[in-house]
């Protein structure tokens, strides 16, 4: 391909001089280098992405690779089955339980201290992330450094570790924090950084014209922060912001280390006492799969809805 486009620059520089050379009187500017990109553009033949698509014997390994994977997941999956069924797991008797409305109920009330956890921690952290994002973006350096000190220490600390420092040092300082708050801060602590980054890359994300308008009109920058940007970077990563509510609620699991009911913990309270381990495991499992499916769900649904309009118009020419 480079020796076809340095030919095609040659023939390129001939045509433009050539041009210069036989037509006479004023020429719009823009005319040759014009003609010199759909010169270009036919030598180089359409844009096909990053790789060439696959040949026949591509197709076919390709065809064959996806058979065997598909048999191989099958048979672990029968593998599976079949030491549940040698073991009596898949008795009618074990998952009966699952069934009566005591169990029933105590699922959805853990089920709800899940979501409670989730809310709260979302509630808390979007508006701080927000504001820690406008922080570190400041121009200046009091505001900025010690936002930028936070993010990258809280990134970097696991929130297991953070959920120890609350259950085992706030005692002994003699603050006493019932157990919600022992499992929601941590979250919101952790969160709330990873909610600014994701705030900061929006807003750095937005062509820069955003800013200079709203300053030009006589907006200071925070008023144009607030007004213009902030507003923009929301929409732009609203996706990414509940792709991370997933991750907040993936995050309530933790709760068994403060000894709080949600719903994998009471999972295992539930399978200890009645000797259904791995049924309630199961069957919280797929509680979770279809929660975290519905956000995952709706994540697309905002992505496709608002996804395509800043890139479409950022393809645009100005003229």
């Amino acid at each position: 391909m480079t020796p076809l486009l340095a030919k095609g620059q040659s023939a390129v520089a001939g045509e433009v001089a050539g041009d210069r050379g036989t037509i006479p009187g004023p020429r719009p500017a823009s005319a040759a280098p014009r003609r010199a990109k759909a010169l270009l553009e036919r030598l180089a033949g359409p844009d096909e992405g990053l790789f060439d698509p696959p040949g026949p014997r591509g197709r076919r390994r390709i065809a064959v690779a996806s058979a065997v994977s598909l048999v191989i997941l099958a048979a672990l999956v029968w593998a599976v089955v079949h030491q549940f069924a040698a073991h009596g797991q898949l008795h009618a008797g074990q998952w009966r339980i699952f069934g009566q409305w005591p169990v029933i109920h105590y699922l959805l009330t853990a089920l709800w201290a899940t979501v409670r956890v989730t809310l709260v921690s979302g509630v808390i952290a979007l508006p701080f992330g927000a504001l820690l994002a406008l922080a570190r973006l400041s121009h200046t350096p009091l505001l900025r450094w010690p936002a930028a000190v936070y993010v990258e220490v809280l990134r970097a600390i696991p929130l297991l570790l953070l959920i120890y420092a609350f259950l085992l040092g706030l005692p002994n300082l003699g603050l006493h924090v019932p157990l919600f708050w022992q499992l929601v801060w941590p979250i919101v602590f952790t969160n709330t950084a990873v909610f600014a980054e994701i705030f900061r890359s929006g807003v750095r994300a937005l062509p820069r014209g955003q800013t200079e308008a709203a300053q030009a009109l006589g907006l200071s920058h925070w008023t144009t922060m607030r007004l213009v940007v902030l507003p923009q970077a929301i929409r732009q990563t609203a996706p990414a912001l509940i792709s991370q509510t997933v991750r907040l609620l993936k995050d309530s699991t933790l709760g068994y280390v403060v000894s709080f009911l949600e719903l994998l913990n009471a999972a295992k309270v539930l399978g200890e006492y009645d000797h259904t381990v791995v049924q309630a495991y199961l069957v919280v499992a797929l509680v979770y799969v279809v929660v975290n499916t519905a956000l995952a769900a709706t994540a697309g649904g905002v992505e496709r809805r608002l996804g395509g309009a800043p890139s479409s118009a950022g393809r645009k020419s100005p003229g």
